[in-house]
C-alpha cells in the first residue's frame, strides 16, 4: 500500500522532542498572535464605533479585527524565510541524521546543533529560501509532465485519474520540496543549488513511487488535520465569544488557525520524516538520469534557474579560493 514505516516515522518524532517542542512553540506563538491582535483590533474598531449606532459599532469592530489579522499576517509574512531556516530546516537536519544512524545531542543543545548544521550547508537564510522556491516550481513542471505522459496512454479515465493525483500532489508540494533540501544536507553538499537540482532528476525520474506515497501521505495529513479543526472549534468559539463585536466567522477563523498550528507542529514532520524514508530508500545506489534533466530543463524554467545558480555559485567558490568547481558539486 505504502512505502514508509508509521511506527518508525513517530520514533524519529519521539527522539527529536526538543524540536517538536520548539515547533510548537513558534506555531502556536503564532496562532495565538492572531487570536491576540484581531481581538485588539476589533477591541479598536468597537472602541471607535461609539460614537455611532449600532450598526456602525458592529461594522467597525468587524473591519478593526480584520485589520488586525492582516497585519498580524503581514508580520508572518516577512519571518517566513527565519522560520523555514531555524524551524523547518534545523527539524530536517536532525531527522537526517537519525535516519543514518548517527548520534545527536538532546535538549536545547539539539536546536544549536542542527542550527550548525544547515548554516554549513545553506550559508544564510536567504540562500535556503531562494533553493525551497525554485525547487516549489520544479515540483509542479514535473506533476505536469507525468500528466502529459499519461495523456498518451489509451486508457480509459486516465486523465480523471492523473488529475486527482495532481490535485494531491500540489498539496503535498509543501512536503516535498523539504525531501529535496534533506538531500542537500544528507550529501554534506557545499553547493545547495546543484544538490537540489539532483534531487530533482532523482526524484522525477522515480515518480511512480514518489507520487502514490506522497498521495497517502497527503490523505492521512489532511484527515488528521480535519480531525484536529473539529476538535479546535470549541475552544474557538469560547475565543470569539470573548471579542467584542459581531464575529460569527471567528469561531470558524480560529478553529482554522489552530487546526493549522497543530499540522505544521506535530502532523507535518511526521509526513516528512515519512517521505524522507521512502526517497532515500528508492535513489539508494542511482544516477541522475539525463533524460529528466533534459525533460526538466525543457518544462520549467526555475529548472534552468538552478543549473545556472548552481554554476554561479561553484565559479564562485572556485574564484574565492576555497575550493575547486569539481568538489564544490557533490550529489
Amino acid at each position: 500500500m505504502w512505502d514508509f514505516s508509521i511506527g518508525r516515522a513517530l520514533g524519529l518524532m519521539a527522539r527529536t522532542w526538543p524540536f517538536v517542542a520548539f515547533r510548537m512553540l513558534v506555531y502556536f506563538g503564532i496562532a495565538v498572535a492572531y487570536v491576540l491582535v484581531t481581538g485588539m483590533g476589533a477591541g479598536i474598531g468597537w472602541g471607535v464605533g461609539a460614537f455611532g449606532d449600532a450598526d456602525f459599532q458592529t461594522t467597525t469592530s468587524v473591519w478593526g479585527g480584520i485589520a488586525g489579522f492582516g497585519l498580524t499576517a503581514g508580520v508572518i509574512y516577512f519571518l517566513r524565510e527565519y522560520i523555514l531556516y531555524v524551524v523547518k530546516a534545523g527539524h530536517i537536519a536532525v531527522l537526517v541524521e537519525l535516519m543514518d544512524g548517527k548520534d545527536i545531542p538532546d535538549g536545547r543543545s539539539q536546536i544549536d546543533y542542527a542550527s550548525g548544521v544547515v548554516k554549513e550547508r545553506f550559508a544564510e537564510t536567504s540562500v535556503l529560501f531562494g533553493v525551497d522556491q525554485l525547487v516549489k516550481g520544479v515540483l509542479a513542471a514535473i506533476t505536469g509532465i507525468v500528466q502529459g505522459i499519461a495523456s498518451f496512454l489509451p486508457i480509459p479515465g486516465v486523465q480523471q485519474l492523473v488529475g486527482v493525483v495532481r490535485a494531491f500532489l500540489r498539496i503535498a508540494v509543501g512536503l516535498v520540496d523539504e525531501v529535496i533540501l534533506a538531500f542537500a544536507i544528507r550529501t554534506r553538499s557545499t553547493n545547495p543549488w546543484d544538490s537540489a537540482k539532483t534531487a530533482l532528476v532523482l526524484y522525477g525520474q522515480n515518480y511512480k513511487v514518489m507520487f502514490k506515497n506522497a498521495a497517502w501521505i497527503t490523505v492521512i495529513t489532511y484527515g488528521l488535520s480535519f480531525l484536529v479543526f473539529l476538535i479546535m472549534l470549541a475552544p474557538a468559539a469560547a475565543v470569539v465569544w470573548m471579542i467584542p463585536g459581531s464575529w460569527s466567522a471567528g469561531g470558524f477563523i480560529f478553529a482554522i488557525l489552530f487546526a493549522w498550528a497543530v499540522k505544521v507542529a506535530l502532523i507535518e514532520p511526521f509526513a516528512t520524516a515519512c517521505l524522507m524514508e521512502v526517497y532515500f530508500k528508492t535513489i539508494e545506489g542511482l544516477s541522475p538520469d539525463p533524460v529528466w534533466d533534459q525533460r526538466l530543463d525543457a518544462a520549467s524554467n526555475k529548472f534552468g534557474q538552478l543549473k545556472e545558480k548552481a554554476a554561479n555559485w561553484a565559479t564562485r567558490r572556485f574564484s574565492g579560493g576555497t575550493q575547486s568547481p569539481e568538489t564544490s558539486q557533490q550529489a
